[in-house]
C-alpha cells in the first residue's frame, strides 16, 4: 500500500479528467450532482459539490453560510507546527451525531497516529474551541448532520464521532502550507473539506489519489463553499502551498471528519 504521507509525482488523474501533474494549475474541479454524492463515493472514493450543490443538499440559504465566514477572522495561531511555520491559524471542536441529533462533547485534544500524520502524529494537540457564536448559527447542526447522515447511508446507521476544524492558511511566511504533512489519510471514515474563502493568493491546488493505485486527480477550489468529500479508506489527499498575490492573502477552510466507533486518541489509536 502507498504510504499515506507520500506521493508519487508520476501519477495522473483518472477518466476524462486525466491530466499530468505538470499541467497548468487552477483546473476546474469535477462537480458531482448532490443526488449522485453517495454513488460517487462508492465508485470513486471522492466527490466535489459545487457551492450551489452544497446549499441545496444541506437545505441552506447562501446568507446562512455567509454568516459563518466572519468567524475565520478570529482564529488563534496553531502553535504545534513542527516545521517552524507561522502560517496556520485554527479552532477545533468535537461532536457525536446519534439518533438524528448533534451533541457537542467537552473540549478534547486532536490526535492522529504517526501512520496517518508523519509530521504531527502521536501528539495531543489542544486547540481553542470553535466559538459559541458559530455553533449557535442554525445552519451549523444542519451542515454537520448532513454529512453524518451520508455516512450512515454508506456504512449503516450508528453514532458518528465528528471533529470540526476551522483553518486559515496565510502568507505570513511568504508561503503557506495547507497540508504540511504531505499527501495523507486522516484515519477516519469520511472527510469533507469546505472552502470558506480564498483571497489574494495563488496555489492551493487540491490533489486526490488512490491509496492503493496509480491514479490521481488535481484541481483548484476557487468558489466559497465548494466542497470536497472523501472516503478516507480509499484515497489520500493534499493541498499544495499558497503564495501571496496581495497583502494578507489567505485560504480559509472548514474540515469535517467522521469516524465510527469513537474518536482517535492514544488509547484508541
Amino acid at each position: 500500500m502507498k504510504s499515506p504521507s507520500r506521493l508519487d509525482a508520476s501519477v495522473s488523474a483518472p477518466g476524462s479528467a486525466d491530466v499530468p501533474l505538470n499541467a497548468p494549475a487552477r483546473l476546474d474541479p469535477p462537480i458531482t450532482a448532490p443526488a449522485r454524492l453517495a454513488d460517487a463515493l462508492r465508485s470513486d472514493g471522492r466527490a466535489v459539490l459545487s457551492a450551489d450543490g452544497l446549499r441545496s443538499w444541506v437545505g441552506a440559504e447562501g446568507t446562512e453560510l455567509m454568516a459563518l465566514r466572519a468567524a475565520w477572522n478570529d482564529l488563534p495561531p496553531d502553535t504545534y507546527l513542527r516545521d517552524g511555520g507561522r502560517y496556520r491559524r485554527r479552532r477545533h471542536a468535537s461532536y457525536v451525531f446519534e439518533g438524528g441529533a448533534l451533541r457537542r462533547v467537552p473540549q478534547r485534544p486532536h490526535w492522529q497516529p504517526l501512520e496517518y500524520n508523519a509530521l504531527h502524529g502521536g501528539l495531543e494537540r489542544w486547540f481553542e474551541p470553535i466559538a459559541a457564536g458559530v455553533e449557535a448559527q442554525p445552519v451549523w447542526p444542519r451542515l454537520l448532520g448532513a454529512f453524518a447522515r451520508l455516512c450512515s447511508g454508506l456504512h449503516g446507521e450508528q453514532p458518528w464521532y465528528v471533529e470540526a476544524h476551522q483553518f486559515r492558511i496565510d502568507t505570513t511566511d511568504g508561503i503557506g502550507r495547507p497540508t504540511p504533512e504531505g499527501a495523507h489519510r486522516d484515519g477516519v471514515d469520511l472527510v469533507a473539506v469546505l472552502l470558506v474563502d480564498r483571497m489574494g493568493i495563488k496555489g492551493g491546488e487540491t490533489r486526490v489519489f488512490e491509496a492503493d493505485g496509480p491514479n490521481g486527480l488535481r484541481f483548484t477550489l476557487l468558489e466559497p463553499w465548494t466542497t470536497l468529500v472523501l472516503d478516507d479508506h480509499r484515497v489520500i489527499h493534499e493541498s499544495t502551498p499558497i503564495q501571496p498575490l496581495e497583502a494578507n492573502g489567505h485560504r480559509d477552510t472548514l474540515v469535517l471528519t467522521y469516524r465510527a466507533g469513537g474518536f482517535q486518541g492514544p488509547a484508541a489509536g
